[in-house]
This record gives structure tokens, sequence and C-alpha cells, in this order.
């Protein structure tokens, strides 16, 4: 049951050295399509933004479609979960990061190299398919959303998907005074999604109000959890279904 008071915490950001400390017990669940899935709005955001390389659907491991579906049923009547990233290409991590570090150099002349990592990682994670310390959204068990109404009209969480500022704390708003109804409007529509992946298992990454994760490094840290789940994946390409339908049909049978 939703809790409509309940604040979201101000949760410090990752220790990102232990993150990658954690042990990744892969589970080798596949990647799924959302795409057809009736509870969720999808929105490939990335690919309507022309990032290159971006997908055009938005693919989750298979656990963490299930959760998915859970925090949609958990919402209020005429609301709905929109999805916009999941599982994402090397390529596409690496040019988020390198695009938010450019820009990062640039508004602190001054910065040295620790405080701009310091200063991008908070929106963007390095790169990495490193097996034991991957990026999160190269999971599968990383996903952006937000919510919209029954309509399909997107509602005001207080700053935009992406947005590289103080207002995409999950927890700015709590803040918010109570003569301020648009900033409680935005306070408790977050406090609803926040309730809503947590109770389907999701943790939330403190700095950017769209982002969880099940299963990755990072839920794995936000939960106590020994291991994560999910290490660095990818859809498989035609070649290589081929190759395990013929591995398996022509396997010895002793």
């Amino acid at each position: 049951m939703h809790e409509p008071n309940r604040a979201i915490p101000a949760y410090a950001e990752p220790d990102w050295a232990q993150v990658a400390r954690i042990p990744v017990a892969e589970c080798g669940e596949a990647l799924c399509s959302l795409r057809l899935a009736p509870a969720l709005r999808v929105y490939p955001a990335y690919r309507h933004l022309g990032i290159p390389e971006a997908v055009e659907d938005c693919l989750v491991r298979r656990e963490v479609f299930e959760r998915l579906l859970r925090a949609a049923a958990h919402l209020p009547a005429g609301l709905a979960l929109v999805v916009l990233d999941g599982w994402r290409p090397i390529a596409v991590q690496q040019h988020l990061y390198r695009t938010l570090e450019t820009a990062m150099a640039l508004h602190h002349p001054q910065a040295d190299a620790a405080t701009l990592q310091r200063l991008t990682r908070q929106f963007v994670s390095p790169p990495s398919r490193d097996p034991q310390a991957p990026s999160p959204h190269l999971t599968g068990g990383a996903v952006d959303v937000t919510l919209c109404d029954v309509q399909g009209r997107w509602l005001d969480m207080g700053s935009r998907f992406d947005e590289v500022g103080p207002r995409s704390f999950s927890a700015h708003y709590e803040s918010a005074a109570a003569d301020d109804a648009a900033a409680l409007a935005i306070r408790d529509r977050r406090r609803l999604l926040h309730d809503a992946m947590l109770e389907a298992g999701f943790a939330n990454l403190p700095s950017e109000w769209w982002h969880y994760d099940y299963g990755d490094q990072l839920w794995a840290w936000h939960r106590g959890r020994p291991a994560a789940l999910y290490g660095p994946t990818a859809p498989p390409s035609l070649e290589d279904l081929w190759r395990q339908q013929l591995a398996e049909r022509f396997a010895d049978p002793t």
C-alpha cells in the first residue's frame, strides 16, 4: 500500500570504489523487449534524441521486466509507468559520458581530472564492459523511468530527464515550502514513483530521480547484498543464435 507522505531519504552518493568491489555472480538471464508490454509505456529516449547506435526498444533482464510490471501495478489508477531506457550499448555509454565530461570541463575550467570525473559520474557512469565492474546500463539491470497519465501525457517531475543539476536529485523537492503547491505536487509524484519502484525491489540512484537498479552492483550496494546478479550483456546476434541452435541440434547425446 502506498503511503503518500513517505519522504524520499536524502541518501549519500554511492561509494563507487566499494560498488566496483562487489562480486558479480552472473545468473545468465536473457534480455527482454518491453515494446509489447501493455502495462508499460515505452519511449526509447536516446533513440528519439538521435544518439548514435541507440536502440529503438527498451531491453531489460527478464526479472527486471517482471519487477517493472509489479511497479506499474502499484501505481494509483490513472497513472502509467514510462520506461525511457534500459540496456545500453557501450557506444551510447561512451557518447553520453564523453559529451557530459566535455560540458563539465567547459563549465568548470579549473577542475582537475578527478573532480570532473566525480561531477560527471553523478549523472553518467564511466563506460565499462569489465565483467567485474560494468556500467549499470550495460547489465540490463538499470532502467530510467517516469510517469504519465492514461492518455500518455507526461507528468511534471520537476526536472527534465537527464538534466544535470540539483533538481534531478531524487530528494530535491522534499524541502519544498508548505505554501508552494507546484513544488509539493512534484514532490508527491516523485514519492509515488519512488515508492512503486522500491516496493518492486529496485534501488534508486540518489542523484537521478528517474534511475533505478535491480540485480546490478549498484542495487547490491544499496540493498546490502553480497553479490550482483548481472554483469555486462548484449542481445544475441543472428549468428550467435544460429551457432547455439546448431550446437544444440548436433550435441553428442553421450
